[in-house]
């Protein structure tokens, strides 16, 4: 990573880092009551208190920090690695409900992605504002560097699924969007499915926990955001 991007996450991530154990210890209380029931190791995605555990560890180098940011925000948009990668400052914008939105095309599969951002990608996207120099959102590195530091970063926090940007994106369908309510034909769109048969796949890992509506989500990502935004 090019040295200017160390020092200023470096500088920012003095702002932000998460010291106090206190705060971590009523981070981690108060965001018990939504840990789902444990799953199978090899679900291929985190659950909530495994969320909270990745935002609570303390990263050992700024470079660290960016990489587990990069994961949490894909975990909290479905972006896929090159979609963040390419991620720019003019495909943020304030769409018709007054919201902050990502408004671009998926690079796989070239179909339109509206995605409305929830409180903590905004509060990371503030975290590396100003940062690069080419118009892009982050200072992502490579995908195999990228993938190295997440493999580390899994080790440290004691997970048994190994993170990747796939395990973000089934993530996002499963702990945060289908295990909340949200309709499968949303989550379709959201990630970028050219075909709604493609999205089943995550449905079936939350089949009874597709009860709730949006205003239930609502309500519950905004306890969990809090959370996850004092880690950030």
């Amino acid at each position: 990573m090019p040295h200017q991007y160390r020092v200023g996450l470096h500088d920012r991530a003095e702002t932000h880092r998460f010291h106090s154990e206190e705060r971590r210890a009523s981070a981690v209380q108060s965001f018990a009551g939504y840990i789902n029931s444990p799953e199978s190791v090899n679900r291929g995605y985190l659950t909530q208190k495994e969320i909270q555990t990745l935002m609570d560890a303390l990263m050992k180098n700024t470079y660290h920090e960016l990489v587990r940011d990069l994961f949490v925000f894909s975990v909290f948009t479905g972006l896929a690695y090159s979609d963040v990668k390419n991620l720019t400052a003019d495909r943020l914008q304030t769409f018709f409900d007054g919201n902050l939105w990502i408004i671009t095309r998926r690079k796989k599969t070239n179909t339109e992605s509206n995605i409305r951002l929830l409180d903590v990608p905004k509060r990371i996207i503030e975290k590396y504002r100003g940062l690069t120099k080419d118009g892009c959102v982050f200072p992502v590195p490579s995908n195999g560097s990228y993938n190295k530091t997440l493999k580390e970063i899994g080790r440290q926090c004691g997970f048994k699924v190994r993170l990747t940007y796939h395990v973000a994106r089934h993530t996002n369908a499963t702990t945060v969007l289908l295990s909340h309510g949200v309709p499968i034909e949303t989550v379709s769109r959201l990630l970028g499915h050219t075909n709604i048969k493609t999205t089943p796949i995550y449905a079936k890992i939350t089949v009874q926990k597709i009860s709730q509506d949006m205003e239930t989500l609502s309500y519950k990502l905004e306890e969990m955001e809090k959370n996850i935004c004092r880690a950030i």
